[in-house]
């Protein structure tokens, strides 16, 4: 036999959201169909109560099982996602989607609506970052990292639809790996975790676990490394989240094209941030070498080579201009 209840009734009664329960072992409710066993209007009703909850395959759905040995089934929230071009370049296997897309042919600006009064957002976590987005080591670091505790819960911060999981060899420096899309554009990453709470396809509510904190992967020691990106390309997270006291900097965020540069952070200008966007070059001196350019410009030997297409035994000539960045 199947019935409906509201809500209401299973987060009070079988214990979904506990901090709510009141006294569940005293709640009781009429049986809605019992009136059907017997015709006269003065029939006694019979009094039942849910006595567990099982999962079903779609998370949104549950099945109550009630002590008179009768079930039912009852839908949860669904998040209510506008799906028109989330699956744009979909890809389950691939860390990374769009990978044809260029800076270049992405607009100007363009405005992406972050939460309003239907669509939330919550802190994925709130910290302190221990590394910001910019060049280190001569490599780019394309988020912020966030010192936690092993097993602190890492939250999608806006409703979405997981695109990629994986950990292992497969994700390289990342270790353990979850990449959410949301339905303004962007897509959220989440690495270096110890344990992944979700699977690909799976939709995700604002607010809800995705993955625990860890140190898997290039890690020096237990963080999240988190990255925002719009159409592929990686943008500072602090121009989104104000990770101190975990808010949103604003409920629209307009995203410029000279944002995609690892250069580029939260706080500068825009003739700062154009100006970081651009090659920068530096002129040899008496007495330097390529190890002391790479050390005050923050970069490597290697990347120094790459950028001018030189060999690390090149002898530097007084005057030469090498390109930095």
């Amino acid at each position: 036999m199947k019935r409906s209840f509201l809500l209401l009734f299973l987060l009070l009664t079988v214990g979904i959201v506990p901090a709510l329960a009141q006294e569940p072992d005293t709640t009781y409710f009429s049986h809605p169909e019992m009136n059907e066993i017997n015709d006269e209007a003065d029939s006694t009703l019979m009094l039942v109560r849910p006595m567990d909850t099982l999962d079903t395959p779609d998370k949104y759905v549950k099945i109550v099982l009630f002590d008179d040995h009768t079930w039912d089934y009852i839908e949860l929230d669904r998040p209510d996602i506008d799906t028109s071009g989330l699956f744009e370049d979909w890809d389950i296997e691939s860390i990374h989607a769009f990978r044809d897309v260029k800076v270049s042919d992405l607009p100007e600006e363009v405005d992406l609506l972050l939460a309003d009064s239907t669509h939330h957002f919550v802190a994925p976590i709130i910290g302190r970052r221990s590394s910001t987005f910019k060049y280190r080591k001569g490599r780019a670091h394309n988020g912020v990292d966030i010192p936690l505790r092993v097993g602190d819960t890492i939250r999608s911060p806006f409703d979405g639809v997981v695109r990629y999981v994986g950990g292992g060899k497969a994700t390289g420096g990342y270790g353990n790996l979850v990449v959410v899309r949301h339905p303004n554009g962007l897509e959220t990453y989440y690495g270096h975790l110890s344990q992944r709470l979700v699977v690909e396809n799976d939709i995700v509510a604002a607010g809800e676990p995705i993955g625990l904190g860890g140190s898997t992967g290039r890690s020096t020691g237990p963080h999240l490394h988190m990255e925002t990106r719009y159409m592929g390309k990686p943008f500072d997270p602090e121009r989104v989240i104000n990770f101190d006291n975990g808010t949103l900097r604003d409920t629209v965020l307009t995203l410029k094209r000279h944002y995609f540069n690892v250069g580029s952070h939260y706080g500068m200008t825009d003739k700062e941030s154009k100006a970081a966007g651009e090659a920068q070059y530096y002129k040899v001196k008496k007495g330097d070498t390529l190890g002391g350019i790479a050390r005050k410009h923050g970069t490597t030997v290697n990347a120094l080579c790459k950028l001018n297409g030189i060999s690390s035994k090149k002898v530097l000539q007084i005057g030469q201009r090498l390109r930095v960045r």
